[in-house]
Parts: C-alpha cells; structure tokens; sequence
C-alpha cells in the first residue's frame, strides 16, 4: 500500500476556510476508512457520516460499502472504571474532536476511525438528517435516556435551534408535555420570552433543556419549576454560571451537566430516531469551501433553520 491522501478542509488564523492535505501510511487494524458523504456544520467538523471503503484486518462490525457516523468521541481506554460503566466519554484518557485527530474531520473527502467508535446508520434515516444527529441529536437524546425523562414529564425546551429542534421531536415521540420557550416562534404550547418579565405557563416544568445560544434569565425560569426539577445547560458559553441561590435550595432544585453520548446511547438514538421518523430541519451546502463560507455566513446572520449540512459532490 502507498498510503492514503485526502483532502480537509480547516479554519485558519485569519478565519478563512483552507484546503489542506492528509496523510495516513495505512489504517491500522481496527480503523476504518470512510468516504464522507455529509457533514453536520458544528465546529468544522464532529458530526459525519460517510461510505466505508476500508477495513482493518480486525474489524468485524463494519464491510466496504457500510453507512457509518460517528461523532466528537473518537477513542478511549477501554479498561478504567468510567470505560466499564459505558461512561467512556468521561475516560481521562478519551480522544475527542478538536484534543485529538486533529489532521483530520468531517469536512474533508475522507477519514480514517477506530471501528468501535463508528455507528451503523439505519436504513430508515437518510445521510443528511444523520449527520446532526451525530453530535447534536446525540447529545440530548443522551439526557433524556440517561435521566430519566419519563413519558407524560413536562418538558421545557430553551431555544429552537440546531439542538432544540431536535429536542422538542425527540421528548414529543417519548410521551412528554412539551413547552418551548424562545425568543420568538410557534409551537403547541410556545411562551416568547423576548421582552417578558414573567411566565405563566400553567403546570410547572420538571425538566428544563437549555439549548439557546446563550444562558438565559434564570429569574425568568426558575419560578416555573416543579420542585425537585431538574436543569441540563447545554450550551457553551464563556464565563460562569450563576443562578440565584434561595430558589435552588427552596425548591430542591438540581443542575445536571452532560456531554457527548455513550456509545449504547447512540446506538438507541439512532433506532428511537429511525422508528419514530424524527428529522432535524436541514438546509444543504456543497462540501467545499465556498460552500462551507456559505453556511458560515447564513449561520452568522441567523438564516439557517435549524442546521446546515455539508454535502460531497452538491452542487448549486
């Protein structure tokens, strides 16, 4: 074998997208080497979903011709006690987009992955509306299977966005009271919350997603919580989180943090997602550079409703 070349596309210094090169002498015997077909646009590059062209000696689960994603998780230890109780997204030894592989992304003609750490994609889902699934369907799936978000739950989703949209069908499929909560927008039970000092929104919330670009006012939200609710802040956002002190205690309220899916956990969000027929609300892009400048641009100015996708060979 002469080695494996493919393209990546990556951001620069000055902001702009480059065309860049890399090199693998070969994959090792439990990689696989993908084809990317589609690209969710999230931080240049976690959320794939490609075509298997290579596998590694060892490799059983996937054959050449495989739909595969994968998401921001890319390896762990396998062997401490967090990799034992499928937490392997907590291993302090995990590999993670952006700390690790960093020749290498979705945005890019091909990738090379550690087999165990690439998904099947059901047959029922097409390439397009699994790749924001990858990271972004992932992530709060993940929550609700994990803490047990039970049907007939009122659920309260903060911001209709690239998670929230995604969200909303996920809790809806699963039986709950869904509210949403945003600036502006409709849904079966929707409060604005642009300009308002106060909500009145009946039975009180037990659980509150957090998806919004930024954190919203908790004096806002913290008086349409059922005691012992639960809060999960799901976007990155600099600085501290502060919330107001009396009514956590009061209420008995709890902020739970999460990450990245474990890998059982994608795998059932993937079927939950392919029985249920649950769709992100994708526009798509070329998988190139004007065409990630593009989806850069309309994502900057707020035009794109609710994720954009990369697509390899899409043409305008």
């Amino acid at each position: 074998m002469t080695g494996i070349d493919f393209t990546v596309f990556k951001g620069s210094p000055t902001g702009k997208i480059v065309e860049s090169k890399t090199h693998k002498e070969s994959i090792k015997t439990d990689e696989v080497l993908l084809k990317i077909t589609h690209a969710g646009y999230m931080v240049l590059g976690h959320e794939g979903v490609g075509i298997v062209q290579q596998v590694g000696s060892q490799v059983t689960s996937f054959k050449v011709g495989d739909r595969a994603g994968w998401g921001y998780l890319h390896n762990s230890c396998g062997h401490c006690e967090e990799c034992l109780n499928a937490n392997e997204m907590f291993c302090a030894e995990r590999a993670m987009y952006a700390y690790s592989n960093t020749d290498q992304g979705a945005f890019a003609s091909h990738a090379v992955w550690k087999a165990a750490f690439l998904f099947h994609i059901p047959d029922a889902i097409t390439s397009s509306d699994a790749a924001p699934l990858m990271c972004a369907g992932a992530t709060v799936f993940n929550v609700m299977y994990l803490y047990n978000v039970r049907p007939t739950d009122r659920v309260g989703i903060v911001g209709i966005g690239g998670l929230g949209h995604i969200a909303i069908q996920f809790a809806a499929k699963m039986g709950c009271e869904v509210v949403v909560f945003s600036g502006s927008g409709s849904a079966k039970e929707f409060y604005v919350t642009r300009g308002a000092s106060k909500l009145e929104i009946g039975r009180p919330v037990k659980h509150l997603f957090v998806t919004s670009s930024r954190i919203p006012d908790w004096n806002l939200f913290l008086p349409v919580l059922a005691s012992n609710a639960t809060i999960y802040p799901l976007t990155f956002s600099e600085g501290d989180l502060a919330i107001p002190y009396v009514p956590l205690l009061s209420k008995g309220l709890r902020i739970q943090g999460s990450f990245c899916a474990s890998r059982g956990a994608y795998v059932k969000m993937l079927t939950f997602a392919a029985v249920h027929r649950i769709k992100p609300i994708t526009e798509e892009f070329p998988l190139t550079v004007e065409g990630i400048e593009e989806a850069m641009a309309k994502l900057d100015n707020g035009e794109v409703r609710y994720r954009a996708v990369l697509v390899a060979g899409h043409g305008r």
